[in-house]
């Protein structure tokens, strides 16, 4: 029987979604942008953030929140980077060296940050968040004293004037747009970099299929219940690190695309907002910390990056100043992340009243039943 529609649940579904609708729909006239501007500049940045969104769905189906982890492989692919540029390789090759170092770097960070995730267990993301922040200490570490000093670097125009330790900003020259420009494709004046947009066609593919496979079954399987999955004999705790691992790698593969398209890096914090713009992204997309699916990703990119580019603009154009507009922004991003969780909580104390309401009322049916047998008996 076909369930009938509930407007409430509805809005408590899409919230994040239609508000944020709303919020774009008003700030497009405002901004004073052209379609053609706009739609220009989202495909832009579908193709440059798309990857690393999609590398939080994973640990989403086995169960273990948004992973605000994710930051340990943008540190990775940042290590790669500077190699790459250091070595001077030029181009998609010097995209695919930086990607050859940070894929062990990411894989070996995935498996600590699955390992610590499973001793606190429940409180995954906010410990995710918090191993970020511990992680980044080592990596400042690496890059400001290591490199030049115990690391070998061969390039003085990427080291400090004191001869070790990486510059604050590096410019990308020889790895810059090289894949956006490898397949470029010109629609009525629009460029479309085709070759990210294969490369997010591929990983969605791959997506699909390893949900097929068991490995993926496994995963659902955890993410819906642990304690059932254990008992049908699948091994939790390692499948959970394999998700965090996958995830890790998808980020530095994700971090190379999107500083490729930037041009250059900012070497010590360009890393440490991907985790929140990334979760901010897959949540207006109208996922949630315990599902989250192919098309969430594509609508959350769209429509943060969409107020990303007309907010700004229209705070410049009612008030004068574009920081108006950035605070706006900010504030919506934040609070996007706020109110999913939220609603998330809600849900989840909700479903569970709902099943205990449930088994007081069987018991009461069952005890109602017992009453009436014994009453027959005794009547017999």
């Amino acid at each position: 029987m076909k369930k009938a529609f509930n407007f409430r649940e509805f809005l408590a579904d899409n919230a994040v979604v239609l508000i944020f609708v709303v919020i774009t729909l008003a700030s497009i006239p405002l901004s004073g942008l052209s379609l053609f501007s706009i739609t220009q500049e989202i495909l832009t940045r579908i193709g440059r953030n798309c990857f690393l969104v999609f590398s939080l769905i994973l640990p989403i189906m086995a169960g273990m929140g948004i992973n605000f982890g994710m930051v340990l492989g943008a540190m990775a692919g940042q290590i790669g980077l500077i190699f790459a540029v250091d070595w001077n390789i030029v181009g998609v090759p010097g995209l695919i060296f930086a990607s050859l170092i940070a894929v062990p770097i990411a894989a070996l960070l995935g498996w600590l940050a699955g390992y610590i995730l499973n001793r606190a267990r429940g409180r995954e993301m906010v410990t995710g968040y918090i191993l970020g922040f511990f992680m980044d200490g080592f990596y400042q570490l690496i890059v400001l004293y290591f490199m030049g000093f115990l690391i070998p670097v061969h390039s003085l125009n990427i080291t400090l004037s004191r001869g070790y330790g990486i510059r604050n900003t590096l410019t990308l020259d020889s790895v810059r747009q090289s894949l956006d420009q490898l397949i470029p494709l010109h629609i009525g004046g629009m460029v479309i970099p085709l070759a990210n947009y294969l490369v997010i066609a591929v990983l969605c593919l791959f997506i699909i299929w390893f949900r097929r496979t068991k490995l993926g079954q496994d995963m659902r399987a955890v993410g819906q219940d642990q304690a059932v999955a254990h008992a049908a004999g699948i091994p939790v705790d390692q499948t959970r690190i394999i998700a965090i691992v996958i995830s890790t790698i998808l980020a530095s593969l994700g971090q190379l695309i999107f500083l490729q398209n930037m041009g250059n890096v900012a070497t010590y914090n360009a890393h440490k907002q991907t985790g929140f713009f990334a979760a901010a992204a897959i949540l207006v997309g109208g996922a949630s910390v315990s599902k989250a699916t192919i098309p969430n990703v594509f609508i959350g990119t769209v429509l943060l990056h969409l107020m990303y580019i007309v907010v700004p603009r229209a705070g410049i154009n009612l008030f004068g100043n574009a920081m108006i507009g950035e605070y706006f922004r900010d504030a919506f991003s934040y609070a996007v992340i706020a109110l999913a969780l939220v609603l998330h909580a809600w849900r989840k104390r909700a479903n569970a009243e709902s099943a205990r309401s449930g088994l007081r009322g069987e018991l009461r049916w069952k005890i109602r039943g017992l009453k009436d047998a014994g009453t027959a008996g005794s009547g017999a």
